[in-house]
């Protein structure tokens, strides 16, 4: 028996703990929903601002063609997003059809028990008079056992009439939210066909850019060698960079290994000069003491001299823990360059953009062309279209290893993070030099301007020695 009742207890609670779990479930996919659909819409938002840029300009260009894709990706993720709280909407609508069909039912055999208690009440209502109903008893108890009958009869109707308001509204309620589910239901409907049409004229109208931006291939193909050819120069001078950044600090290296070296062998060689010079000095005292104490004839020969002991040598001093959980680094070989690194590396996928506004419109990697799909353009890291003239912040502590500017791609800063190195290509303006030390956050210059498109851009390269990295998979998400 012990063991069957808590089986019976699990029977019991089971239904009601699923159904917690799933109304906390679907909960929170309503809150996640509503919180991307906002993140949509204002993405959304975004993008139209960044088409109204672009097409001031005299002729369609890539970054109107990027901007028309971005926002037919957008909307039809946001009316999938409305599908799916239309789904959440017919699920609500469904139960709660089905609670008022239960209430329904419930009211209806509460009111036709509480008729028949009327009924059965008038018909016997003589016999039920309390008075000569408790007075006929046999004995006083009796008389107190019918006094309690009747008046857990009355409470008994008194309850059933209060089920049945009890009952009456909470059907009303369950109307009343059952048409608030219909009305939304129908809202969000309008909406989703409402952002339908409006993709299928966002659709055409990028058709109608890609057609006319397809007869300029020989412009764009001349654009895209152009673009490599100074991607490949910026690509040399950050590699040139890195490269004099290790062998600085190999020759760093290798000059501090030979002076504590030189440190160690003057160390030993004064220590054995020392030693000697002590060994001397106690054969010199040993000799004059024999000399002072001997005689030839008469006094038999002294007992050499026992030798006199070296001093004990000093212990070797403990050889540093090897570590297997980081490679040696020539990058990392001083304790801040290190520190740096691993700081670097604990912020990956938190690192602050460095625009305050902007979107990416160029990924990291080899893609294929927006408008030619069988030309592959690479790209070291991403751009990101922003407003003309907008801050360009660093976005990690570090030191600027250089700032140059490139012809085609403008001014290029550098900046060191151990052996991570963050580069800041199409910059108008800098506000840092070589040398300086800038802190997370810090303006370092401004965003170049592209005339054809009428929007500021800016590229951010990472690198990990001379190792490029995906930029997306260190900044934060947005």
């Amino acid at each position: 028996m012990k063991k069957i009742i808590p089986l019976i207890l699990i029977v019991w609670l089971l239904p009601a703990m699923l159904v917690a779990q799933n109304t906390g479930q679907q909960q929170q996919s309503r809150e996640e929903l509503e919180r991307r659909k906002k993140e949509l819409q204002k993405e959304i938002e975004e993008a139209n601002e960044q088409l109204k840029d672009t097409k001031k300009s005299t002729k369609e260009s890539l970054g109107q063609l990027r901007a028309l894709r971005d926002k037919i990706t957008l909307r039809s993720r946001l009316i999938n997003n409305i599908n799916e709280e239309i789904n959440f909407i017919n699920g609500d609508i469904n139960t709660a059809y089905r609670d008022v069909k239960t209430l329904q039912k419930d009211l209806d055999t509460l009111k036709a028990q509480y008729a028949q208690l009327v009924i059965y009440a008038y018909k016997n209502r003589s016999s039920y008079d309390m008075m000569n109903f408790v007075f006929s008893s046999q004995s006083f108890n009796d008389a107190v056992k019918r006094f309690q009958y009747l008046k857990q009869y009355r409470d008994y109707r008194r309850r059933q009439a209060e089920n049945i308001v009890s009952t009456q509204d909470q059907l009303n309620q369950k109307i009343q939210n059952l048409e608030t589910q219909r009305v939304k239901r129908s809202v969000a409907l309008k909406t989703e066909q409402e952002q339908r049409s409006t993709l299928e004229v966002d659709k055409k109208e990028k058709d109608q850019v890609l057609n006319k931006l397809k007869g300029r291939e020989k412009e764009l193909v001349a654009d895209i060698n152009q673009r490599n050819k100074d991607a490949q120069k910026v690509q040399a001078a950050i590699r040139a960079v890195i490269r004099r950044e290790i062998e600085e600090a190999r020759r760093k290296a290798i000059a501090e290994e030979t002076a504590r070296r030189k440190a160690a062998e003057e160390k030993r060689r004064r220590e054995d000069e020392a030693r000697k010079a002590a060994i001397a000095a106690a054969a010199e005292r040993a000799k004059a003491a024999a000399a002072a104490n001997g005689n030839a004839a008469n006094v038999p020969a002294p007992e050499k001299p026992a030798p006199v002991p070296e001093p004990p040598k000093p212990a070797p001093e403990p050889e540093p823990e090897k570590t297997t959980a980081r490679s040696e680094n020539v990058l990392e070989a001083t304790p801040e360059a290190l520190a740096l690194s691993e700081s670097f590396e604990a912020n990956r996928g938190k690192l602050p953009w460095p625009v305050d506004a902007g979107n990416i419109i160029e990924h990291f990697g080899i893609h294929q062309h927006a408008v030619m799909e069988h030309i592959q353009v690479p790209s070291d890291g991403i751009v990101i279209a922003t407003n003309k003239g907008g801050a360009v912040k660093s976005i990690f502590e570090g030191e600027v290893k250089s700032v140059v500017v490139m012809p085609g791609s403008g001014y290029v800063i550098i900046i060191r993070h151990g052996q991570y190195f963050t580069t800041y290509v199409r910059l108008q303006t800098t506000r840092v030099k070589k040398g300086d030390n800038v802190k997370t956050g810090q303006v370092i210059g401004t965003a170049s301007v592209n005339d054809i498109e009428n929007t500021g851009e800016v590229e951010l390269q990472i690198w990990k020695g001379i190792s490029k990295q995906n930029p997306e998979q260190w900044i934060r998400r947005r």
